[in-house]
């Protein structure tokens, strides 16, 4: 059985353009752009130094995006692909290191890729004494099956970029913790409808747990209106988004109705920040406002936050305020995206600390 020497994957419709470079860098090597039809996936036979070649792929094809040297390879049977990996795992995997199994099947086997991983990884434990860990292995070892065909190789954990790692603190979950009044725009309807769906979208994507429309007096229905039927298809739209691809469960923010005077009276007592161009710099009392709200959140408190639209939030509220936040000095931040900007900062400044603290808030 003729082993490819090297398992190249890119963006769809991408693959002949990275034969093409390929041939360029060794042009005695036989490349085959999506085989089987499987787009995607570049293989790569007979290279000059399939070492030196991937190095050089990696350096100079951007459009490679993983780039795998084929250790071994076999029939596409589990029994054979295990025998393979006895035969490579010993000089790749030592007693102190972790690894994970990681299987990607192309066409139609009577097995699984969890069968494949849980035999590969069982032969693996047993011959090496390696450590299994599935969330941040130092090496992995990617199981290819192409047809027929089943290619080895075993890389560095860190070669797989993840969302989630250990030095990050998910941020959603003090998010959770916020109650966002924010000011309705009420322009003409079309442009409050747009507003709406952007400011929608923008809360869900945080997870903030309530967002309060707070409009001021006596103001237009119909802008109203449409401001909030923007603000409901942007919140549900982005909930739907992120219920199919989170993988776990996520928070759809509540929304609320208030005056924006009733709902200061009703958070007397509360940590409220307010998010006005008349504050001070974020980056100036950035680590005095991280540990204001991280005390909020340990103690379970909800913490407020006040963002204006047209008109901002009056002056005359500042005073029942614990902090006024100006988060980008200079700078006239649109209705649209000064929720964002808000969020983005907190966030900024509130991960090392929450890191630092993690054990205690879980």
């Amino acid at each position: 059985m003729q082993c490819a020497d090297i398992i190249i994957t890119c963006r769809l419709g991408m693959e002949r353009v990275v034969a093409s470079y390929i041939k360029e860098l060794d042009a005695k090597a036989e490349v085959l752009p999506a085989p089987h039809g499987y787009l995607g996936l570049v293989l790569v036979f007979n290279s000059s130094d399939k070492q030196i070649l991937a190095q050089e792929v990696k350096k100079r094809i951007p459009e490679a995006e993983r780039v795998y040297i084929v250790l071994s390879c076999s029939r596409a049977e589990i029994n054979d692909i295990a025998e393979a990996i006895k035969s490579i795992v010993r000089e790749y995997i030592s007693q102190e290191d972790s690894f994970a199994v990681r299987t990607i099947r192309r066409g139609h086997h009577s097995f699984t890729s969890i069968d494949v991983n849980t035999a590969v990884g069982s032969i693996v434990k047993e011959i090496t004494g390696a450590s299994v860990n599935l969330e941040n292995p130092n090496k992995v070892i990617v199981i290819q099956i192409i047809q027929d065909k089943a290619y080895m190789s075993i890389v560095p954990g860190n070669e797989f970029y993840k969302k989630m790692k250990p030095y990050k603190y998910p941020i959603y979950k003090v998010f959770r913790s916020f109650v966002i009044a924010h000011e309705p725009y009420l322009g003409p309807s079309d442009a409050a409808y747009v507003f709406g769906t952007r400011i929608g979208r923008e809360v869900q994507t945080y997870e903030v747990g309530e967002l309060v429309i707070t409009p001021i007096g006596i103001i237009d229905a119909y802008s109203l209106y449409n401001f909030l039927r923007g603000l409901f298809e942007g919140v549900d739209s982005r909930f739907e988004v992120q219920r199919k691809s989170c993988g776990r469960e996520v928070h759809k923010t509540k929304i609320l109705l208030q005056d924006m005077f009733q709902f200061v009276r009703s958070k007397m007592g509360e940590p409220l920040i307010i998010f006005e161009p008349e504050g001070e710099p974020v980056s100036r009392i950035a680590n005095e406002l991280a540990e204001f709200i991280i005390r909020a959140y340990k103690k379970g408190r909800r913490v407020n936050l006040m963002v204006g639209a047209r008109e901002g939030v009056p002056t005359s509220l500042f005073r029942f305020a614990n902090y006024v936040v100006d988060v980008a000095p200079g700078i006239v931040i649109s209705t649209e995206y000064a929720l964002a900007s808000a969020l983005i900062a907190l966030s900024t400044i509130l991960h090392e600390k929450l890191l630092t603290e993690a054990d205690e808030l879980k």
